[in-house]
C-alpha cells in the first residue's frame, strides 16, 4: 500500500479513522537500560506517518494529543504504537514532527543524489546506506575513495542543487517499471504498487521513503569523509539541507572556544595545538620517571620497616608508578595494597601470596565499590570508591587478618 505519507510528504497534518487498537509492548531504553514497556498498536485507514524501511527512520508526532512511539510497516499496515488505546471507528487526528520529517527528507533525497553522482562518474554501486541522527553514510562497493574523487562528487550534486533539479515520484504495477530503474530489491512482504523515484535527468529509483520535490529544497550537500567498510567497502559520511548549518554553528563555535584558550586566531590552531601536544609527551615521560623515582624511594621505606602488609595510595599515580612498586619488593615477603585515583574514580593492587589475595582481595574490592578479580598472586580492579573512609576500611581488613598494630605496618598516603 502507499500511504498518504508517500503521496503527501509535505503534509504535517490529517484525519484518519481507527481501524484496530490492540494490546502490545514497545521496547524502550529505561535509565539506561533496554526494557519492554506496555504499548497500543493502532492501525489507520491511512497515515501520514512514515513506518521506518529503506533506510530511513519512522516518523513521530501525535494523535489525537497521544505521542506516537514508534510506527512500523506490516504487510499492507503501518502500525503505530502509543502509551494510549485509541477507539475503533474513531476519528484521530495527527501531527507529525515536521522537524524531523523534513530533516530525513532531505537525507534521504541527499542519499539518491550522491548515490547516483558517484555511480555516474565512477561506476561505484551503492550496497547500503544509514541515516544517522546527526551524519549519515552510505556503502560503497570500492575499497578506496580518495580526496579528488570525493571533491569532484561534491561539487557535481551542489551543482545539481543549484539547478534546482525537480524530483518526481511515480506509482506503477508489476511489469510496467521502466528497465532503467535503479533497484536493490522489494521486501518480502510487499505488496501493491510499487514507488519510483525520479530525479530529472540523474535517476531513477525504486523507494518507499519519503523525498523533497526538488533538490534545491536540500541547500547544500557536505561530503565529509571516508572510513574503510567491511569486505572491501567504503563508507562514504555526508550531511545536508539544516544539518550543513546545525555543522557549521558547532564548528563555528568550537573555533571561538579554541581561539579563546590559544588566544590566537584559527589559522594558528593546527600549529598551536601540535606544539602543545609535543609539550604533554615531553611532560609525561619527564612525569613518568618521577613517579617510578618515587616507587623507588618508597619500596626502599617499606623494606626497612619490614611490615607484614603495606598500603600507598597515590592519587596522581598511574600503572607505571604501581608495577614499578611492585617490581621493586617482588623479593620481599610483605602483602601490597596499592590505590591510585580521585575518591570515585580509581584502580586498586592487591599483591602478595596467593591465599591472601584470594581471601583478602574480593573484601577489600568490595570496601571500595570496585569490579576486579585475582590471577594468581594479584587482584586488580576498578574502584569507585577511594576517599579516606573507604581506605580506612581497607587497612583495617589487612590489619585484622594479619592481627597486627600501627607498629607493625608501612602506610604511606599522599
Amino acid at each position: 500500500m502507499v500511504f498518504e505519507c508517500q503521496k503527501s510528504p509535505y503534509k504535517r497534518e490529517f484525519t484518519s479513522t481507527v481501524v484496530s487498537c490492540e494490546p502490545s509492548q514497545i521496547e524502550r531504553l529505561v535509565l539506561g537500560k533496554k526494557e519492554k514497556i506496555p504499548a497500543f498498536e493502532v492501525i489507520l485507514e491511512d497515515t501520514i506517518f512514515f513506518p521506518e524501511g529503506g533506510g530511513q527512520p519512522d516518523d513521530r508526532g501525535v494523535l489525537n494529543g497521544i505521542p506516537v512511539l514508534h510506527v512500523k510497516r506490516r504487510g499492507k499496515d503501518a502500525v503505530h504504537f502509543l502509551p494510549e488505546c485509541l477507539d475503533v471507528g474513531a476519528q484521530a487526528v495527527g501531527v507529525i514532527d515536521w522537524e524531523r520529517r523534513w530533516d530525513h527528507m532531505q537525507q534521504h533525497s541527499g542519499q539518491h543524489l550522491i548515490t547516483a553522482i558517484v555511480d555516474t562518474l565512477f561506476g561505484y554501486k551503492t550496497t547500503s546506506w544509514w541515516l544517522g541522527e546527526f551524519v549519515s553514510h552510505i556503502e560503497l562497493d570500492t575499497a578506496n575513495v580518495n580526496d579528488i574523487q570525493l571533491q569532484i562528487i561534491e561539487n557535481k550534486v551542489n551543482e545539481k542543487i543549484r539547478e534546482a533539479t525537480s524530483v518526481e515520484v511515480e506509482e506503477y504495477e508489476g511489469d510496467a517499471i521502466p528497465q532503467q530503474v535503479r533497484s536493490r530489491g522489494l521486501p518480502d512482504d510487499h505488496t501493491g504498487p510499487v514507488r519510483v523515484v525520479t530525479i530529472t535527468g540523474v535517476d531513477s529509483n525504486m523507494c518507499c521513503g519519503t523525498h523533497v520535490s526538488n533538490l534545491s529544497h536540500l541547500q547544500f550537500i557536505k561530503l565529509l569523509h571516508t572510513e574503510k567498510g567491511k569486505k572491501n567497502k567504503t563508507n562514504l559520511f555526508f550531511i545536508c539541507g539544516n544539518r550543513v548549518q546545525a555543522f557549521m554553528n558547532r564548528s563555528l563555535e568550537r573555533e571561538r572556544q579554541l581561539t579563546k584558550i590559544f588566544k590566537n586566531g584559527p589559522e594558528d590552531h593546527v600549529d598551536l595545538a601540535t606544539k602543545l601536544q609535543t609539550s604533554v609527551k615531553v611532560f609525561q615521560k619527564t612525569l613518568q620517571a618521577l613517579m617510578k623515582e618515587l616507587a623507588v624511594v618508597q619500596a626502599e621505606k617499606i623494606k626497612v620497616e619490614k611490615p607484614k602488609f603495606a598500603v600507598v595510595h597515590r592519587k596522581d599515580g598511574d600503572a607505571d608508578f604501581a608495577s614499578a612498586l611492585i617490581a621493586e619488593l617482588a623479593s620481599e615477603d610483605v602483602t601490597l595494597l596499592i590505590t591510585i585515583g580521585e575518591d570515585n574514580n580509581g584502580q586498586m593492587t592487591l599483591v602478595g601470596q596467593e591465599e591472601v589475595i584470594g581471601t583478602l582481595g574480593p573484601k577489600i574490592c568490595s570496601c571500595l565499590a570496585g569490579k576486579g578479580a585475582a590471577k594468581g598472586k594479584r587482584f586488580q580492579a576498578k574502584v569507585t570508591q577511594l576517599g579516606p573512609s573507604a581506605r580506612q576500611q581497607a587497612e583495617t581488613i589487612l590489619r585484622e587478618y594479619f592481627q597486627v598494630s600501627n607498629v607493625n605496618i608501612a602506610v604511606a598516603i599522599d
